[in-house]
């Protein structure tokens, strides 16, 4: 991945997750957080893992990022995208929509400053 892509990825990332890390950490301690998603048998649904490491992620520094961190932000791109695109109708509130999309690090609700 060279630089250009790198900084496209940081950047996109930064648009997708509108959750500040301390939002974030507090919503994957709630049970809707814990009650929406695949969790592959393992107890922890993909998109709990994908928002304690969105957590990790923010507090890295962005000249300490790996390739690897810069494929998580990619992958957060393309579920968040993904899943905006499915929005169903009416009010989002308490849909696991929402909830799916909040542990992946994205309120649908939340204002886009």
């Amino acid at each position: 991945m060279d630089q250009d892509e790198r900084d496209l990825a940081y950047a996109e990332f930064g648009k997708c997750v509108n959750m500040t890390p301390a939002e974030l950490e507090r919503w994957l301690d709630t049970d809707e957080s814990l009650s929406v998603g695949d969790t592959h048998g393992d107890g922890e649904s993909t998109g709990h893992k994908s928002g304690r490491r969105i957590i990790e992620l923010r507090h890295t520094k962005k000249a300490d990022l790996s390739d690897d961190d810069y494929a998580h932000m990619r992958k957060v791109v393309g579920y968040v995208h993904r899943h905006l695109a499915q929005r169903p109708d009416g009010d989002i509130a308490g849909t696991n929509w929402r909830y799916s999309l909040m542990n992946w690090g994205h309120d649908p609700l939340k204002n886009h400053g």
